[in-house]
């Protein structure tokens, strides 16, 4: 394995100080405007839900006087006598000194080399992304630490809310960050490129901006704008006439000066070459950006224009596949689930959703900051869709409340074999040993992903069973090839969320995400087993190796 980059102890402290001030890396001659308060802050300090907790968590972060430590090493302490003995987890990002968090975890695999896999978290070294690398099939990681940098001032950001993706015509990694200040209203999208597996990535400065609040000509900032949770998809196939194309869904907040979003409705980007001339430099990548949902002035924060969690997958045809949550635009009260299908590359939309919930069939978590029993932490719906080639059908897994009072919050799949004009009754994932039955207790942060060259699916999820006081979490994992669900526990140690983020006690972020490939499975999620608790608890990125 090589060696994980070192940041020198002066260099981390220098970053980290800037983080825990607010402050930019470069002098503010190069800023377009100043903002005593932007006003996203302003939607975060005054508003319970809307803007993703990802966003919300860097303006309670303090990191000083950090340097790395180890590389990813094999976990052997605090067994849990709930999983096989032959169960290992690896823990693949580098630690700190003091340990600072990873969370938000997002992986995809090669397909050139299935043993050749990315994944990334937020990071709070520095604001950005955690980067891991494996070409073993995730027994080793090596680490990098990533900053995001504003293009149109080359002012360093806050990053966050990851994801990754790998064309198989480019044969290229691609990872986007959100990049934003907590000072300054200057907010956008990011993508960066790895062309030799994941070993190097494109510089800060040479990213490539998907959107932004910056005019393109002039010195114009929109602080009315704010975007959040973007997510990669690429058309990897051949035979579609869109192949290669890279799409970003991201949600686009409209804030009033009081910080109250009027309407946040989901939006998409995409380009058919990131990099046009080959030379590394992505900041002349053209996008061109479409409404999924058009916006509604007026409509209050609330209707089909306030919307979460815009998830994108492409079907074997070329369809562009987005499903999302009508979500309160001020509170995380989620009231429903929509699909719309693009069949021309992203380029126009339905004007009519379809609704994928039933009646008495989904209810959301009923706190409009989506906390759960005994946990002190923010727990979303966490949509999450997948494709299956080999069945042609779509699936769409997330937290469901439908019963609360019994089993708690549970993990339900909805199907569709009509490419999302029609969807199934739910199936409970999160369940028993008989197959069915919802398992007691909470579950959260499912990810789903098709059983690669079969018509069954995967899905890993929190889970909370094992814990009579529904506090200490484990990580699941749900197979199926038909409508009963075997669930596995497979980690190896449980923890407590509400030791695992700084003084906050809380944050371990919005998701978690795997991949499944030809001969290979990458679960990758945050994990606070480590956590030295209060005042700067932690959470490190696990997996389990092949």
């Amino acid at each position: 394995m090589k060696r994980p980059r070192v940041l020198s102890a002066l260099g981390v402290l220098v970053v980290s100080l800037l983080v825990a001030t607010g402050a930019v890396a470069l002098t503010s001659q190069h800023h377009l405007v100043r903002s005593p308060t932007p006003r996203w802050v302003k939607h975060v300090q005054r508003y319970r839900g809307g803007i993703s907790d990802g966003v919300r968590a860097t303006l309670g972060t303090r990191a000083a006087g950090v340097k790395t430590n180890a590389s990813g090493s094999t976990l052997t302490t605090q067994k849990n006598p709930q999983v096989s003995v032959a169960t290992t987890n690896v823990q693949a990002n580098t630690d700190t000194e003091p340990a600072l968090p990873q969370n938000e975890t997002a992986v995809a695999y090669s397909v050139d080399d299935p043993a050749t896999a990315v994944a990334a978290s937020n990071d709070y070294i520095d604001g950005g992304l955690w980067i891991g690398t494996t070409h073993d099939g995730g027994a080793t990681w090596e680490n990098q630490f990533i900053s995001s940098q504003f293009a149109a001032t080359r002012d360093w950001c806050n990053g966050g809310d990851p994801s990754v993706v790998y064309s198989a015509k480019d044969h290229t990694f691609y990872a986007s960050m959100l990049c934003f200040f907590r000072a300054h209203p200057e907010s956008g999208v990011e993508v960066i490129q790895s062309t030799d597996g994941g070993d190097h990535w494109t510089g800060a400065r040479f990213a490539s901006t998907v959107v932004s609040n910056v005019a393109a000509k002039g010195p114009t900032i929109d602080d009315s704008v704010f975007y959040d949770k973007e997510l990669l998809a690429v058309d990897n196939n051949a035979t579609s006439s869109h192949y290669g194309r890279l799409y970003v869904t991201y949600i686009k907040f409209h804030l009033l000066g009081n910080g109250f979003s009027d309407y946040c409705p989901a939006q998409i980007a995409y380009t058919d070459d990131v990099d046009a001339n080959d030379d590394g430099i992505l900041s002349d990548t053209m996008w061109t950006r479409r409404a999924i949902v058009p916006d509604a002035p007026g409509a209050n924060g609330l209707g089909e224009s306030a919307n979460q969690w815009a998830t994108p997958v492409i079907d074997s045809s070329g369809g562009v596949n987005v499903a999302y949550a009508i979500e309160d635009c001020n509170t995380a009260i989620d009231r429903g689930l929509r699909f719309k299908r693009s069949t021309t590359g992203g380029s126009t939309w339905p004007n009519s959703p379809t609704v994928i919930d039933k009646a008495g069939q989904f209810a959301d978590n009923p706190d409009p900051s989506d906390h759960l029993p005994n946990k002190n932490a923010r727990i979303p719906i966490s949509l999450s869709m997948g494709w299956n080639p080999a069945s042609t059908t779509l699936a769409l897994a997330y937290q469901n409340n439908v019963n609360a009072a019994t089993s708690g919050a549970d993990i339900t799949v909805q199907t569709s074999s009509d490419n999302g004009t029609t969807w199934s009754d739910i199936q409970y994932v999160s369940v028993e040993a008989d197959g069915t039955t919802p398992a007691p207790n909470d579950q959260f942060f499912p990810s789903i992903q098709a059983d690669p060259g079969s018509a069954g699916w995967h899905v890993m999820f929190y889970d909370n069973r094992n814990d009579p006081d529904n506090t200490l979490i484990e990580t699941f994992l749900a197979e199926t090839s038909g409508a009963v669900w075997t669930n596995t526990d497979i980690s190896t140690a449980s923890w407590n969320p509400n030791l695992s983020f700084f003084s906050s006690g809380s944050f371990f972020g919005d998701y978690i995400q795997l991949a499944e490939a030809p001969g290979y499975e990458y679960p990758i999620w945050a994990d606070g087993r480590n956590t030295p608790g209060p005042p700067k608890g932690q959470t490190d990125i696990l997996t389990g190796p092949n």
